[in-house]
């Protein structure tokens, strides 16, 4: 029987938890009914799905579960935040601001207001690190800044945004600040109170919990326009009939997290600089992306010096692991992200993504630390004095 590779790419998605599982299973088999049903049956699928929403709410912080919009994941989160909310505030200015690292999907729904609703869009850059000044925020507004999108944590290098000091600012002017939170909510950061945002765009297949399910945080009081109209379920903001296994996947994923009940972040953490340590003492000249210190826990970008980071993964088939963002597999450009933060075209194309998760052991650490640098060591150009 063939081992598995050693999966170290959990920011692409993470392995589905079995207490998950087993959670879901009464509602892929006997539990069928439809939640908006009366009968029995469905009166036991919205039963579930209240659980699950109120599981939800107690992960991010939220006030009540009225403020969580359950949808078939991120992207769709994103697009509902932002197209959403920007059209809701129309009469009042057409001004979006976003960052230069942000996930395609929200630069997408960014440019989908630029193109088909006359909207003006600014791009702000970011420093080195990946982190946006909340200087340079305020510096871009206007009176007619209707929207503001900064994702909490990047999904390539890691980097935790300074929410917190942004809302100051946006939350005075009376502008909807929205985070891509679907990195961050998986790690038990997310504190929307905390952090003071309006919109939330959460994933659980991030978080141990199946694909295909998201959610939308919404503070009170923030003014959205649907999506996608219909039925008028999730109070009329995302019609269809719900994913009821799914939903209630998320909701256990969501409460082991909020219950503590999984491996603690240090442990992940300490894995990471485990790992770290290890590739930068053994191979010569790779320096690291994202904060030092401010970045998801189990996130190590590497740039590897005179080497393709998909010649590396291409002979490294007992490693899982990517060259960058999941959702931009088979381009030949250069990661968005890195040149943002000022990688030249080659060093984003030699950059090379490994994420650890809860199911990463120590074991898995040493033995990819030696599988990475022997075949980094077989890529890299010789030392000019050795020819």
């Amino acid at each position: 029987m063939n081992t598995p590779p050693i999966y170290l790419d959990h920011q692409a998605t993470t392995p589905l938890d079995e207490r998950v599982l087993e959670a879901m299973l009464p509602f892929l088999t006997s539990e069928y009914g439809n939640p908006s049903s009366l009968h029995a049956f469905g009166r036991t699928a919205a039963r579930a799905m209240r659980t699950a929403r109120q599981q939800v709410t107690d992960l991010v912080g939220a006030k009540n579960e009225l403020e969580i919009v359950f949808t078939s994941g991120a992207t769709e989160a994103n697009h509902l935040a932002i197209l959403g909310a920007a059209l809701a505030a129309r009469p009042t200015g057409g001004h979006i601001v976003t960052t230069a690292i942000e996930h395609k999907a929200v630069l997408a729904a960014c440019q989908r207001l630029v193109d088909h609703h006359g909207y003006t869009l600014t791009l702000v850059g970011v420093d080195r690190h990946g982190r946006v000044h909340p200087a340079d925020i305020a510096a871009v507004l206007t009176p007619n800044t209707v929207l503001v999108s900064v994702m909490h944590a990047n999904n390539e290098i890691g980097t935790l945004q300074r929410l917190a000091a942004i809302a100051e600012i946006t939350t005075p002017r009376g502008i909807v600040l929205h985070t891509d939170a679907a990195q961050s909510a998986g790690c038990g950061l997310l504190d929307v109170a905390e952090l003071g945002v309006d919109l939330a765009s959460l994933s659980a297949h991030k978080l141990h919990g199946p694909k295909g399910i998201g959610a939308l945080y919404i503070r009170g009081g923030t003014r959205i326009t649907a999506q996608q109209t219909g039925g008028g379920q999730e109070r009329g903001l995302r019609a269809g009939t719900p994913n009821v296994p799914a939903i209630v996947g998320f909701g256990a994923a969501a409460h082991l997290i909020a219950t503590d009940a999984v491996p603690p972040l240090t442990r992940i953490r300490a894995l990471r600089d485990r790992l770290q340590d290890r590739l930068l003492a053994a191979i010569s000249g790779a320096v690291v992306n994202g904060h030092p210190h401010r970045r998801l826990p189990g996130n190590l970008s590497l740039t590897l010096p005179g080497i393709e980071a998909t010649d590396l993964l291409d002979r490294l088939p007992d490693v899982a692991a990517s060259t960058g963002s999941a959702c931009n597999t088979g381009r030949s450009e250069p990661s968005h992200v890195l040149t943002a933060i000022g990688l030249t075209r080659d060093q984003a194309r030699g950059t090379l993504r490994l994420s650890i998760g809860r199911t990463t052991t120590e074991t898995d650490i040493d033995q990819a630390a030696d599988l990475i640098t022997r075949t980094a060591h077989t890529l890299m150009p010789a030392p000019a004095d050795a020819a």
